[in-house]
């Protein structure tokens, strides 16, 4: 099946990024968020990242326009998905609200449309099983910032039909990315490696092993990591990790998942990282600079 219309459910920085390297690619989209202003934020970031673009010579002014003019926006959900092909859902890493999402998605798009998340952990299977379209039913999970990063872990449910794995891989590759294909179990390939790092490196922080710097200057420099793992939980969202790693730990069972005490304070006292300005870094806006939050000092 030959996709041309594209919905994106949520306008934040994983919707907006995927829209984006849709629309670049010639698929006409409509980005559907409750929000008006989320809606406006995500247009102008979209544009302030395709500036950056043709300031790279990736793109030219023209390739901005016609992006701009394959995107749309709706605040209702049951307008927005009514012609679409595809409905790629990249709204907040919680189990309930995408239960209602897909529900919803389910009885308002074409019968024939694939419904495709962008949940990092969050079971296939069971999203699938708020539809009466299992088999339609996939993940699709790009990797921020999406127009910059390859990869797309494809995520096959229990149900998923092979033609609808074998569509969303090659759509992948018309978007200039590069498939990679996993079975659902809680935090697939890409989390359920990179969560227990994550969470150790906090553990380190939290048993008083090595400071801040220490410990991403080690991961970047010793194992050739371009970002420390404290440094990248900061830039997913200390909340997002939080909940990744709760849902591997009672996906799992197993305590090497169980969050470190210092991850779970910090959520709650809302130190969530570059989204909130403070996270095991300091944030200023304008400024590439790291500087160790105060409370690491």
């Amino acid at each position: 099946m030959a996709l041309q219309n594209i919905t994106v459910i949520g306008a934040g920085t994983m919707g907006n990024g995927i829209a984006h390297v849709f629309a670049q690619n010639g698929f006409k989209v409509t980005i559907v968020d409750l929000q008006k202003s989320q809606l406006e934020k995500a247009l102008v970031t979209i544009g302030n990242n395709l500036d950056r673009q043709i300031s790279k010579g990736i793109i030219t002014e023209q390739d901005k326009t016609n992006t701009l003019n394959n995107i749309c926006t709706d605040t209702n959900i049951e307008i927005g998905v009514s012609i679409a092909q595809l409905v790629v859902e990249a709204a907040t890493e919680n189990i309930d609200l995408k239960l209602k999402i897909f529900s919803a998605i389910d009885a308002a798009a074409p019968a024939d449309a694939i419904l495709a998340t962008n949940t990092s952990s969050i079971s296939i299977t069971k999203i699938a099983a708020a539809t009466k379209r299992p088999e339609k039913v996939i993940g699709m999970h790009f990797m921020n910032p999406v127009p910059v990063m390859k990869l797309v872990e494809i995520i096959n449910g229990y149900s998923t039909s092979k033609e609808v794995t074998e569509t969303i891989v090659a759509l992948s590759k018309q978007l200039g990315k590069v498939p990679s294909i996993v079975n659902d179990y809680p935090g697939f390939i890409a989390n359920k490696v990179l969560m227990p790092m994550i969470n150790e490196a906090i553990y380190s922080l939290y048993e008083g092993i090595a400071g801040v710097e220490s410990i991403d200057t080690i991961m970047k420099l010793g194992m050739g990591h371009p970002m420390g793992p404290l440094q990248l939980a900061d830039f997913i969202g200390l909340d997002v990790c939080l909940s990744i790693l709760n849902v591997m730990y009672s996906g799992y069972g197993n305590p090497k998942y169980a969050p470190c005490p210092l991850l779970v304070n910090m959520v709650t006292a809302g130190k969530l990282g570059v989204k909130s300005g403070e996270g095991f870094y300091s944030y200023t806006a304008g400024s590439k600079e790291l500087i160790v939050s105060n409370q690491f000092k």
